[in-house]
């Protein structure tokens, strides 16, 4: 597929996805008359799921705001609502008509929830023949007590009066003393019910804030990631101050990337922060921030992709590859702000296996075909400067290229480790520690950042490493390969020499042939 067919398709579900938006609130799980669905005999909607931290006593006599040391989900202005013919089913002078439950367990107690298999699918509600076998009450959900905490799972029953076409919850909060990841569902099993839905919102709040546990460990990393980019900023800023007369178009990349990594892991913080204290998740500034971080991502690729194609150490610029590498670019930076926007903007709750799949499948094939892109320009300029015997140039790409090898490897291990992390945890029972499958990646761009400023540092003589034409005129081979037709024999990015190209050799890689642009821009 063209990379202009795949921006086209990103650019119409990007705009998709912000039509969609609405206004998050964070850990307040709103609902909006969010209508039940008939799942086995049972009516039910998941009203989230979010790990907590035990409450701690202590921190109350600490601290008296936010981070008061209290855990609870709360219910505010829960209202259940029926459609007009399941109210005429009841008379006006019965007192209690149709029964809604509200059920909050532990994930280690999800097996206490439901009954037997019968009828080829496991059941929510007791009927006749399961209150023989279950010891439950029929027209409820089956449940059994937890073996660590015999009031749990918590179960709120709520009625209809009469034939009126809503009731209210009437409930306080729901004090949290076990550190676990809880799931909140409304059910009813009550068949006449048919068409429920609900309106109003719950709070899940932590011992240190609003912040979901499993997002509380992030906010910490931003800080030490923030720090990190701010001494790195510090060293290259002097540098770069000392020797500005030398400095070179490429330091000046390295500069950008720094600040946006300054900049994102700051903003990271700030947005977190706000999150915690308030409870609310505003699209605007969520949006915003993930924005950021897509930009940093992408100049952060497109940057090694052209040092690795000898900018400003072989060719002086990237003459007929410009627009591909720029085309690249804009496409990437579409594929990773729209799987970001679906990651954090807009839910609380982890979004469906099948929903991300989707959207992670375009950044990965971007993210494979810039790394093949890159080694396959490595090897071609590693050729250049050996066949031109600088020897500088040529031991600091070397070290470039074994910091690159280690970098795919380690990513290509840490997948492993994602996707099997994933597959072991299906009901997100290891939250606490899940913060580390995003942060690795962050770990790992600073780290590769760190060894691309100390190869490419500003010093005196910087201009080692700089294109000095010192063949003539240094045409701009690569470009040839990507625009010119197959007459020249030449299909792929890295162009063959001509003594290759007189043996019949082809190139593995190969693109699409374009019109020939012009070699210097």
């Amino acid at each position: 597929m063209e990379i202009s067919a795949i921006l086209s398709f990103l650019l119409l579900l990007l705009a998709t996805a912000l039509t969609d938006l609405r206004r998050v609130d964070g850990s307040i799980h709103t609902y909006d008359h969010e209508p039940f669905k008939e799942v086995g005999n049972a009516f039910l909607l998941s009203g989230g799921s979010e790990g907590i931290v035990a409450s701690d006593p202590a921190a109350a006599k600490i601290s008296p705001g936010i981070d008061d040391g209290r855990s609870y989900i709360r219910f505010e202005n829960i209202t259940f609502w029926r459609t007009k013919y399941a109210a005429e089913q009841h008379s006006s002078m019965e007192h209690s008509t149709g029964l809604i439950q509200v059920i909050i367990f532990e994930a280690s107690d999800r097996d206490n929830i439901g009954g037997s298999a019968y009828g080829g699918q496991r059941s929510i509600c007791c009927t006749p023949d399961l209150a023989k076998l279950e010891d439950c009450k029929q027209g409820e959900v089956i449940k059994r007590p937890s073996s660590v905490d015999l009031n749990w799972p918590v179960v709120i029953s709520v009625h209809f009066s009469a034939n009126y076409l809503s009731t209210v919850l009437k409930a306080k909060d729901i004090n949290i003393t076990k550190t676990g990841m809880y799931n909140l569902f409304f059910i009813s099993c009550d068949p006449k019910l048919r068409g429920l839905s609900v309106s109003g919102k719950t709070i899940w709040k932590n011992p240190g804030g609003y912040l979901p546990g499993r997002m509380a460990p992030s906010m910490r990393f931003y800080i030490f990631m923030s720090m990190a980019y701010l001494l790195l900023s510090i060293i290259w800023f002097a540098q770069y101050v000392r020797f500005w007369k030398d400095i070179l178009p490429l330091q000046n990349c390295i500069t950008l990337v720094i600040a946006l990594g300054l900049f994102e892991m700051t903003l990271w913080y700030f947005e977190y922060l706000n999150f915690n204290n308030t409870g609310m998740r505003p699209v605007g500034i969520t949006t915003w921030v993930v924005t950021v971080g897509a930009v940093r991502k992408t100049v952060s690729r497109l940057l090694i992709l052209s040092v690795s194609m000898g900018y400003g150490v072989v060719r002086p610029t990237l003459g007929g590859l410009t627009s591909k590498v720029l085309l690249l670019g804009i496409t990437y930076f579409l594929a990773s702000e729209l799987l970001d926007i679906a990651e954090n903007v807009g839910t609380i709750n982890d979004i469906s296996g099948k929903a991300r799949l989707f959207l992670v499948l375009p950044d990965a094939f971007l993210d494979a075909f810039i790394i093949l892109w890159i080694f396959t320009s490595l090897s071609r300029t590693l050729e250049k400067l050996q066949a031109r015997r600088s020897s500088v140039k040529l031991d600091i790409y070397r070290k470039f290229t074994n910091a690159l090898a280690i970098a795919v490897i380690a990513s290509v291990a840490w997948i492993g480790y994602e996707v099997y992390f994933k597959a072991t945890d299906p009901y997100s029972e290891r939250w606490q520690s899940a913060w580390i499958i995003t942060a690795f990646w962050d770990i790992l761009s600073f780290a590769l950042l760190c060894v691309v400023c100390y190869l490419w540092a500003p010093s005196q003589s910087s201009q080692r490493y700089a294109y000095s034409g010192e063949t003539g005129e240094d045409d701009d081979e690569e470009a040839q390969s990507l625009t010119k037709g197959t007459s020249d024999g030449d299909l792929g990015m890295v162009k063959l020499d001509k003594k290759e190209r007189s043996a019949g050799h082809t190139d593995a890689f190969s693109l699409e042939d374009e019109v020939e642009e012009d070699k210097r821009e």
